[in-house]
């Protein structure tokens, strides 16, 4: 029963994440409009719980072995491209996260939503967020691969 729960609320936070991260690079297309950064921050507060779904869901299948042994992963190319998209994205969230945090300290501080943020660091973000969705978008099919026995060596 673990495993199923395991499995299935890792699947859940991959397509919430999905969904979420390119909700918020949508919103942060428009800002200026009316709402836009409230979407943002609200497509970025489920972005960050997917992520730690995902995150923690992962590393008990893997460590605790409830599908494959770690010698199994350690020796599949799918997983460790699967592990590099993980880390490329991980490494573009750094700056959009710090942002974010700043957006939202500033409008938690009182400053009207419109002005907080920068048209072009908003775009920037939003490119940042729909490259990430791609690259979720490779893992699945590298674990897709890895599942059926593709990059074991």
């Amino acid at each position: 029963m673990l495993r199923l729960a395991l499995a299935g609320f890792h699947l859940i936070a991959l397509g919430l994440g999905l969904g979420a991260v390119l909700a918020r690079g949508t919103a942060l297309r428009e800002v200026g409009a009316p709402g836009s950064l409230r979407r943002a921050f609200r497509a970025d507060t489920t972005w960050g719980i997917a992520f730690g779904l995902w995150l923690v869901t992962g590393l008990w299948r893997l460590f605790g072995e409830t599908e494959k042994s770690v010698g199994y992963y350690m020796a599949n190319h799918a997983f460790f491209a699967k592990m590099g998209f993980l880390a490329v994205i991980l490494a573009l969230e750094i700056w959009p996260m710090i942002t974010l945090i700043r957006w939202r300290a500033a409008t938690g501080r009182g400053t009207a939503p419109d002005t907080v943020a920068d048209v072009a660091s908003a775009r920037r973000i939003a490119t940042i967020s729909h490259t990430q969705a791609t690259l979720v978008a490779l893992m699945v099919f590298a674990a897709a691969a890895m599942a059926r026995g593709y990059g074991a060596r």
